[in-house]
């Protein structure tokens, strides 16, 4: 008898464990690791992932596995090791970090049915079911029907309810329709066919000079002819219809020229060296590729991955979701060809699927994705990039809480490969780490074709106001625009918000509409006159009136990518100009259409929230403007200074990256602030040094490790007493080195009618956190499952709000 170790798809914390379970005769030879089963749980049936296939259980009473899912496993038995240490690593559950490896196409959802196993039901239960012999749950559910009623129906053996696990996945087919026989039978039934049957014989006829299969629609367009005639000769046993399998294709109306290396320039030479050399001996390590915008790090990618691939290896391209633009795509594409699978998350569901499957087949080398495509399911992995690799998108804000970073380097441990992190700008804590020899510095620090970084000028806004200029654009920037569009110029202008404003407010008694369920001001949206909020996506429409003292006097006050469009408008009437922000790239393919067209010169300016920020490469862009420059440095973050540094110099990255000049001019409140003045210079050393000194003082990473733990709860001052006794506990366990701040209430104390509050360990090592943070969570189990408590423990915060 055969026995398989089994995480079942029900993610709390009592289920957190491996479940065996036997193996039916007939399935003996159809079970591997990594493959996902239904299995019995209690009353119901549900998807879980084998993990092991063994001959022995310590296990007296054991259920047998009742279906198979898969024919071959989904996940490989490194995916399977990566998933238990991710699951220990971010104290996230078996069963989510498992999902978290796989396209949405392949997680499991279940339809309940309420049987009857009576005919004569209790009266309030009769009246759903209506002399029916089943239900669905939901439609019970939302007829009103009491859990109670229903509990103590089943504990009667009145009724059973019945789980259906269906899987998502669906491949798209075609109909294609083929000759049946031979040339020769096929003009025997010509010569038999009756005069006026003329289409009959045309198809025929093609068919005796088609020998591969034809798509059914495209027959029909052909030949002018319809579904009728075809099914006759079907039916007359001449043609045959058959449905194959085809990949959905994303990219199928581009047709992409195919590239070939460039010649390196010496920096490039001297940063691909040592990649390639780590490649040719199978060494594990980290690189830390540091080059200036525009260096061509994109090219020292393409050909590391060239000499992976040579080796027979794969590879892997993490690229910020907002950064895997249509043109990074396209390069490589255009490099590789076909053996680029692409992953991301404007693909639809089923693209995603299809992308997958070509990796799981083995059919592609090389996946370029956003955060999850860590997880593809490589077997010969040689080489792992991770673009920008500050971003703060590849953390995953969600169960499981992983970084890319820490997964790709687990994953690159495991296939003894090198993985290179590239950025303008590190995060704090690589860039320390490249310094102390944990991971090898490779710098950049030229531009492609020696060009100059653009000049980046500072307008102080408080000297324009003093001028009295009331508008939100200096008159320096007005000029350079103005300049710009007289030349047929591009200019690209960021700002770091979208909607028409961010608040309203009334001047006479200073009420500001707030949203109801969460602690935070509505923002305006005008083109629909809704006032939304952004955290629980309530909306109401916009007043007339203060809905406090009635006055009419409502104004809006901040600035988002709206009103900026609206402005641009009235003060170059002449101007074309595409608004880039979420609002605008909401629908399928907008992001790539907008794009193109401002590529193809059918815009002057392109107005955009932080998703114009990276990737972008046009020739024509000479003039890059930062209209609000200040705003991320108001956010209550100890990395609001670093984010404003990188993202100043990102942005500045946009202009003359080809053969025409570059001027960038940042609108800033604060000009004299160190992150501001010194992306200015794009002096990244002394913002390291400068802002290192900071850190250390105050206690923060890369000097000290950070955990959050975030309490929410529909009462306020249960979620005080909870975040009290965590932080107690902590105080009492762990060592008299660690720092813990709080309980406080979080930043945005409300979110979605639930209270927030949240207390902060700093340490420097603490080898027992682990095991008394799961204590914790163990502790107050009951209180999650029955009172509606929610306790977030974050080991790698990003997210301080």
């Amino acid at each position: 008898m055969r026995f398989a170790k089994v995480v079942v798809d029900v993610p709390v914390a009592q289920t957190n464990r491996i479940f065996d379970y036997e193996i039916p005769v007939h399935m003996e030879q159809s079970v591997f690791p990594g493959m996902r089963v239904i299995v019995p749980f209690g009353p119901r049936k549900i998807m879980g992932y084998v993990l092991e296939v063994t001959n022995h259980s310590d296990i007296d009473k054991i259920k047998p596995i009742n279906d198979l899912m898969d024919v071959t496993p989904v996940l490989t038995k490194e995916l399977l090791e990566l998933g238990k240490w991710l699951a220990d690593y971010t104290l996230s559950f078996y069963i989510s970090t498992f999902q978290a490896m796989l396209p949405q196409a392949l997680k499991a959802s279940y339809e309940k049915e309420i049987h009857r196993l009576t005919d004569v039901l209790p009266q309030n239960l009769e009246t759903f079911f209506a002399g029916r012999d089943y239900i669905s749950y939901q439609s019970f559910i939302d007829a009103g029907g009491s859990y109670q009623n229903l509990q103590q129906a089943i504990q009667a053996g009145d009724i059973e309810v019945i789980y259906h696990v269906h899987s998502k996945e669906t491949t798209k087919k075609r109909t294609m329709i083929f000759s049946k026989v031979e040339p020769l039978v096929l003009e025997e039934a010509i010569a038999n066919l009756p005069k006026q049957a003329t289409k009959k014989k045309q198809i025929l006829r093609f068919f005796q000079e088609q020998t591969k299969p034809i798509e059914k629609k495209q027959l029909f367009n052909q030949l002018n002819t319809t579904h009728n005639t075809v099914k006759q000769l079907i039916n007359d046993g001449l043609l045959k219809e058959e449905k194959i399998e085809v990949y959905r294709n994303p990219y199928q109306n581009k047709e992409v020229e195919r590239s070939s290396p460039l010649p390196l320039m010496d920096q490039q030479k001297q940063a691909m060296d040592p990649i390639c050399e780590a490649l040719d001996d199978n060494l594990h390590c980290v690189f830390l590729l540091q080059g200036v915008t525009g260096s061509g790090k994109t090219e020292v990618y393409l050909q590391a991955i060239q000499h992976a691939m040579e080796k027979n290896k794969e590879a892997i391209v993490l690229v910020p979701e907002i950064a895997l633009t249509p043109q990074m795509v396209e390069r490589f594409k255009a490099r590789f060809g076909p053996k680029v699978a692409v992953m991301h998350s404007a693909l639809s569901k089923g693209e995603r699927y299809d992308e997958w499957r070509k990796i799981h087949r083995k059919e592609v080398q090389v996946v370029v994705g956003a955060r999850s495509a860590v997880f593809a399911p490589f077997e010969n992995l040689g080489l792992i990039i991770i673009d920008e690799e500050h971003e703060t998108s590849y953390k995953q804000d969600e169960h499981p809480r992983y970084h890319a970073r820490d997964v790709a380097i687990q994953r690159a441990t495991y296939h003894h490969c090198p993985v290179v992190l590239g950025s303008a700008t590190p995060s704090l804590e690589s860039f320390a780490r490249a310094q102390k020899g944990i991971y090898q510095l490779l710098s950049m620090p030229q531009r492609m074709n020696e060009a100059e970084m653009p000049t980046v000028q500072l307008v102080d806004m408080r000297d324009e106001l003093h001028a009295g200029n009331r508008t939100m654009f200096s008159r320096q920037l007005k000029q350079a625009m103005e300049e710009r569009i007289a030349r047929k110029e591009q200019i690209v202008l960021f700002l770091n918000r979208r909607g028409y404003s961010t608040f309203v407010m009334c001047r006479d008694c200073g009420h500001v509409n707030n949203c109801p369920h969460c602690d935070i001001a509505l923002t305006y949206h005008r083109h629909n006159q809704r006032l939304k909020c952004h955290y629980c996506n309530y909306e109401e429409r916009m007043p007339s009136e203060c809905p406090e003292c009635e006055s009419d006097t409502i104004r809006y006050f901040g600035t988002g990518t709206q009103k900026v469009e609206e402005a641009l408008q009235e003060m170059l009437p002449e101007a074309n100009i595409i608004r880039m922000d979420v609002d605008t790239t909401r629908r399928k393919g907008a992001h790539e259409r907008l794009l193109t067209k401002f590529g193809n010169k059918q815009a002057d300016i392109l107005l955009g929230t932080q998703m114009i920020a990276k990737g972008l490469d046009f020739a024509n862009v000479t003039l890059v403007g930062v209209l609000a420059a200040d705003s991320m440095l108001n956010i209550p973050d100890f990395r609001a200074s670093e984010k404003t540094f990188q993202l100043l110099t990102q942005v500045s990255g946009r202009a003359g990256r080809h053969q025409l000049p570059g001027e960038v001019i940042v609108q800033t409140y604060t000009p004299e602030h160190y992150s501001i003045d010194l992306a200015s210079t794009y002096d990244y050393d002394a913002f390291f040094k400068k802002e290192m000194l900071i850190r250390k003082t105050y206690q923060y990473p890369p000097y000290y490790f950070l955990t959050l733990i975030t309490v929410s709860h529909p009462n306020q001052l249960k979620v005080m007493e909870v975040t009290k006794t965590i932080s107690l506990l902590l105080r009492k366990h762990l060592s008299d080195q660690a720092r813990i701040l709080g309980p406080t209430p979080s930043p945005i104390t409300k979110i979605k009618d639930r209270y927030r509050y949240q207390c902060m360990v700093k340490y420097k090592n603490e080898p027992n956190q682990r095991k008394i943070l799961k204590k914790i969570l163990a502790y107050f189990e009951d209180e999650m499952k029955k009172e509606d408590l929610f306790i977030q423990i974050d080991l790698q915060p990003y997210q301080l709000m």
